[in-house]
């Protein structure tokens, strides 16, 4: 069964860092796409960065140069560094993995920036 959990949010000063794990398990870590997503209260949940099985990454436009998304095979885990937040990053964060038609989100963690 397929499961990932999320973890490393909190609160953060506007310009800070904090980095996202999001631990793996049940699957074949690298044969599924990764990625990360993010929804803020009262809007529709938004990519912020996925990694294609080939390790291909793609970013939203509001977090390149910012963000890195990363895989650590060692651990089976997913990471999203996140530097120079500003509050408009304010958000809960989603772990999401999928292949074909298989499609499985964590909880979510939640990041808040305070200004």
């Amino acid at each position: 069964q397929v499961q990932v959990v999320e973890s490393g949010g909190g609160l953060v000063q506007s310009g800070g860092s904090l980095k996202l794990s999001c631990a793996s398990s049940g699957f074949i870590f690298g044969t599924y796409d990764m990625g990360w997503y993010r929804q803020a209260p009262g809007k529709q949940r938004e990519l912020v960065a996925t990694i294609s099985i080939g390790g291909n990454t793609n970013y939203a436009d509001s977090v390149k140069d910012r963000f890195t998304i990363s895989r650590d095979f060692a651990k089976n885990t997913l990471n999203l560094q996140m530097n120079s937040l500003k509050p408009e990053d304010t958000a809960v964060y989603y772990c999401n993995v999928r292949r074909y038609s298989e499609n499985y989100w964590g909880q979510g963690t939640q990041v808040t920036v305070s200004s």
